[in-house]
């Protein structure tokens, strides 16, 4: 690709809408044939090109990068939402996100601290440890001798944010003439939350509260803030050296006791959410640590989320409701978080709900 295409607004745009299209299109035709075809024929060739689909889905972002790639990533985690097929593909994006060169973060990390790394640090390695759609992580050693991470944002990531959020917006209208996939959720999710994650200012002040919150426990570590060695676009923070959660037989040979440390996660997710009313809101494995002693390493805070008093004690209300058996109590719970059904006085398809997860948390079942 030549140099600054991949920054270029009318590139992006057409890039995109051209993959949108050809996506669509197929999704159209299908629909007009499919009076000729037997049930199982058509669900055949639907799955096909929804494999198709999101082949080409993960082809686009991986070229144009930035929000894409943390659309066609969102994409990937709700299965929920969009067929099992790209939750399949994209799912992939989580661990396989390209680093932005060295000689091109070089100047824009100087810029950023205001001078010669080599004047802050004893030790920067030029690899990062990890990327992501709009930042990139390294370990580096202060002059004084601790161990950091040094997470810096692409020097393109806030314009190209303002930009694929436009883009997406189009798409999103596009996308409705043709189906009916709730993607306007997916939209204000992100328009609200990610140009928060190229404010790394924002993200040390999340990641202190959500610390001092935690701070009576000696089970979760969060990796404190070098104040005077970030900025806007660069957050220096305490080094944490950890097992990726999903890593069981790695937690196995550093002596972590799973069976300690999954309910650990467990259960401090539900004090933030259930006592604190703000947490930690991108629990995927590459933020989740076991470390040594069976403790509970969090990371990547620039997804945090808060909720009110009401929402919280409806949130209360449900849980307790579903496993004591209250179903009158588990429907105004579920009410009052907002949840609506097609058909409103269908209260009995909430019951259900409740009788689901009951069943599905009982061991003996």
């Amino acid at each position: 690709m030549l140099p600054g295409l991949r920054e270029n607004r009318v590139f992006r745009f057409t890039h995109a809408a051209t993959t949108a299209a050809r996506i669509l299109s197929g999704y159209k035709l299908l629909a007009m044939r499919k009076k000729g075809m037997s049930p199982e024929e058509y669900d055949r060739r639907l799955r096909d090109h929804h494999r198709r689909s999101a082949q080409r889905i993960y082809r686009a972002v991986l070229r144009l990068q930035g929000l894409m790639i943390k659309i066609g990533q969102t994409i990937g985690s709700r299965p929920d939402v969009f067929p099992e097929e790209y939750a399949s593909v994209l799912s992939l994006l989580q661990d396989k996100v390209p680093p932005h060169p060295w000689n091109e973060m070089k100047p824009h990390i100087e810029r950023e601290l205001g001078g010669p790394i080599a004047s802050v640090f004893a030790e920067f390695d030029r690899k990062p440890v990890a990327a992501a759609s709009l930042a990139q992580v390294y370990k580096a050693k202060l002059k004084d001798g601790r161990q950091v991470a040094v997470k810096v944002v692409y020097p393109n990531s806030p314009r190209l944010v303002r930009t694929d959020l436009r883009i997406l917006r189009g798409m999103i209208w596009l996308e409705s003439r043709f189906s009916n996939y709730p993607l306007e959720p997916v939209y204000q999710e992100l328009a609200a939350n990610v140009p928060l994650e190229v404010d790394m200012l924002h993200e040390a002040e999340a990641m202190k509260a959500i610390a001092s919150t935690l701070a009576y426990r000696d089970d979760v570590v969060i990796p404190g803030i070098v104040e005077e060695h970030t900025s806007k676009r660069i957050l220096t923070m305490e080094y944490i050296d950890g097992i990726k959660i999903t890593n069981l037989d790695g937690l196995r040979a550093a002596g972590i006791d799973t069976e300690v440390l999954f309910p650990l996660l467990v259960e401090v997710y539900m004090e933030q959410i259930m006592r604190h009313g703000h947490f930690h809101a991108d629990p995927h494995p590459g933020n989740l640590l076991g470390l040594p002693g069976n403790r509970l390493g969090l990371l990547d805070f620039g997804l945090t989320k808060k909720i009110t008093d009401d929402f919280r004690e409806a949130f209360k209300l449900t849980t307790r409701s579903m496993f004591t058996g209250d179903n009158e109590g588990l429907v105004r719970g579920l009410k009052a978080q907002g949840m609506r059904l097609k058909n409103e006085a269908d209260d009995a398809s909430f019951v259900a709900s409740g009788e689901f997860f009951r069943a599905m948390s009982d061991p003996e079942t």
